[in-house]
């Protein structure tokens, strides 16, 4: 076996190492047979020349351009097994691998012992192509062979013999996956975002409203051209998801690219942070933020980046934890890697920098690659791709689950069509999971490689039994009605999307504010967002399972909270909220969302602490207001009693705050019963919002 560095552009952004079988087959191909006329042989001769040069340099670009060359003196004889055969081998080895197959067929059947690896050739070509049992068949021949020709010490379990056994355990996979195939759709995003150049590597917003994507159309940045293979370097494009008109036209992030390749590998959940790979010097992470509608200079994630290979990258849904892939021998805990491409996660520390790598362990990694992790926001999901064991060929892409402990389940091959026998990376999965996106060479595309939109149906349901009787003609025979059940998961996600804007009450214009996000709980900070400053909006990721407490704030603003109580069990939602910030000032008020009592009792529960301090921090920060705090119930009981429960549950959020050191000549209260209704309380949604505590500003000096 050789190593040989792959840069193809299935995996461009990567400089992935594997094992190639043999690694050049010398082969000459005989010139004798192109002189068909003096221009001709000359014009076939200088191809042949060029393409072996290329050929010999055994990389993927080496391959294509080879290939371009070989089909020109293809034109002069069609018939040269030889020719053939490398026709047939470039293709295997660089992008249109179904194509192979037609060519070392031709070459076999002109020359059967045409090359020694002809029969590993012809069982991936058939591979490939889904046609495992003729593939089973030719793998076996090239083992047999190899054993035959190689004597006694090539039946050891080392060599290409293993790689051969793997590629028959691929091809028995590759038969199962195929015979129960999951139900999808597959749909080109279309021409307003692919070109006829390659398109691939997507990463999307959770709610599905950003696509950023890497091309090699023309208009590159630098305009020049990749030496190596003979195409535009790689760029960065950014497209808006207009809901009913779809994806808008494409647009170059030029900002964000340079002269050489700028590749996608990662973006935030609410599309605020965009991580970015360079091939140079080693294969480097950048990170970039969004600031209004400009984004930040890319910049090095310098606590990741070794003299080893990163490429993708994962933020994970509160921003604490990014997952990334790196061929690092070991993690900076001393534990060695599993082989070749790991998967790696680290920590954000408290200075804001990311902590020591851990490599994420069995039953992730394995001793073959795994690449293109994607961790999803309900914060228990992976998905990444890997040529471990259970795949149908190159890489497939599989989902694992963490049990809340750390612990990752066994990893699943998400199934047939999404997976083929080719390499299958980089497969990011909207908030929903209904949905998911990642780049393919499929006919019917616009390109060498376009970006789909695949839409899981879930398992088809039984069959039910029609209440009516359904007559054919004249048959007496009772025909049985049978419908149809389409579903639309393919798996049950517990995930709240709350989403919107942020602006001001008395402008309307959007404002940029931090958003925190608490469990109430264990009055613990989750997770900061900020709102985007230029439109207003935000997106946060909140995982079923927890009761939280959001706090809005901005400078010269008092603050908006909101309140969450998820149950474990509850499934996707988006909520829309949009978010109206009062300026301070007197008469402004806010209702305090997250503020518990128990039940027809004023005693506060542990779940209001964090909102009560953040209170006590407002008024901190000004140290000259006063305000009241007024209390409100529903219409259930009697004014007094409501009275005197109001003005008591106000009277504990006073006591409270001069517990934490606020003067009580800044602070009064007030029970209002239900004299101020919010909503209407012949709901129980609106009796529920009429239960508040507010606080309202009376003076500021």
């Amino acid at each position: 076996m050789k190593k040989i560095i792959v840069a193809s552009i299935t995996i461009a952004l990567s400089i992935i190492i594997v094992n190639v079988i043999n690694g050049q087959v010398p082969v000459e191909i005989n010139k004798k047979e192109f002189k068909i006329s003096k221009d001709g042989f000359r014009e076939a001769m200088n191809a042949i020349k060029y393409g072996d040069n290329y050929y010999a340099s055994g990389s993927a670009g080496g391959y294509r351009l080879a290939l371009t060359q070989y089909l020109k003196a293809y034109e002069y004889n069609q018939n040269n097994p030889e020719l053939n055969y490398k026709i047939g081998a470039c293709y295997l080895y660089s992008t249109d691998k179904s194509k192979a197959l037609g060519f070392l067929k031709k070459a076999y059947n002109a020359k059967p012992g045409v090359a020694s690896d002809i029969y590993y050739l012809l069982g991936w070509g058939y591979h490939i192509n889904c046609e495992f049992d003729e593939a089973i068949n030719y793998y076996r021949k090239y083992k047999n062979e190899t054993i035959e020709s190689g004597g006694k010490k090539s039946k050891k379990s080392t060599g290409p013999i293993i790689d051969v056994d793997k590629k028959i355990r691929e091809c028995e996979t590759g038969k199962n996956l195929i015979s129960n195939p999951i139900r999808v759709f597959i749909d080109n995003l279309g021409p307003a975002v692919n070109s006829k150049f390659p398109d691939y590597a997507p990463v999307i917003s959770t709610d599905e409203s950003v696509l950023i994507f890497t091309s090699r159309r023309d208009g590159s940045t630098g305009g020049e051209i990749d030496p190596n293979d003979l195409m535009p370097y790689e760029d960065l494009y950014i497209s808006y998801n207009e809901d009913k008109k779809g994806w808008t036209q494409a647009i170059n992030m030029r900002s964000l690219n340079t002269e050489v390749h700028d590749a996608s590998v990662g973006l935030s959940p609410d599309g605020q942070i965009l991580f970015t790979y360079k091939g140079v010097p080693d294969g480097t992470l950048f990170e970039s933020f969004l600031k209004g509608d400009n984004w930040s200079k890319p910049r090095e994630v310098s606590t990741i980046n070794t003299k080893y290979h990163e490429t993708s990258a994962s933020i994970s849904f509160d921003g604490k934890y990014l997952y990334f892939v790196s061929n690092r021998p070991k993690d900076d805990f001393g534990t060695p890697s599993f082989g070749g491409l790991d998967i790696f996660v680290s920590e954000k520390q408290k200075n804001g920098k990311w902590g020591p790598a851990k490599n994420v362990g069995a039953p992730i990694n394995t001793k073959y690659d795994e690449e293109g992790v994607f961790i999803h926001p309900d914060g228990v999901t992976m998905y990444f791709s890997s040529k471990r064991e259970g795949s149908m060929g190159g890489y497939d892409i599989f989902y694992s689950e963490n049990d809340g402990a750390g612990n990752w389940k066994e990893p699943v091959n998400i199934g047939y069509p999404v997976n083929t026998p080719d390499d299958d990376v980089f497969f990011v999965v909207a908030g929903n999971a209904r949905y998911a996106y990642y780049s393919s060479d499929r006919e019917g595309g616009y390109g060498l490689q376009d970006i789909y939109r695949i839409t899981f149906l879930g398992p088809e349901r039984l069959m039910v039994m029609g209440t009516e009787d359904i007559l054919i003609a004249s048959s007496t025979e009772t025909i049985e009605q049978k419908v149809k059940h389409e579903t639309v998961e393919v798996k049950k996600v517990r995930l709240t999307v709350m989403k919107g804007t942020v602006t001001d009450a008395l402008s309307g214009q959007p404002i940029e504010a931090t958003i925190e996000v608490i469990d109430n709980e264990k009055n613990e900070l989750i997770a900061t967002f900020s709102s985007n400053a230029k439109t207003g909006k935000y997106l946060v990721s909140l995982p079923s399972g927890k009761n939280y407490g959001i706090a809005v704030k901005a400078d010269g603003y008092l603050f908006y909270s909101e309140n969450f109580d998820i149950p474990e069990a509850t499934g996707y939602q988006e909520v829309t909220k949009d978010i109206v910030l009062s300026k301070v000032g007197v008469g402004s008020k806010i209702v305090l969302k997250n503020i518990f009592f128990d039940f027809g009792k004023a005693t506060l529960r542990e779940t209001s602490f964090p909102e009560l301090d953040r209170l006590v921090s407002l008024l901190n920060a000004y140290p000259n207001m006063t305000i009241e705090i007024g209390g409100h119930t529903d219409n259930v009981g009697s004014l007094k009693f409501n009275t005197d429960l109001s003005e008591s549950r106000a009277k504990a959020v006073v006591d409270y705050l001069i517990d934490k050191g606020i003067s009580k000549t800044r602070l009064s209260y007030k029970g209002y019963a239900y004299l101020q209704p919010i909503a209407s309380n012949d709901t129980e949604e609106g009796r529920q919002q009429n239960r508040r505590v507010e606080f309202k500003v009376i003076s500021i000096k």
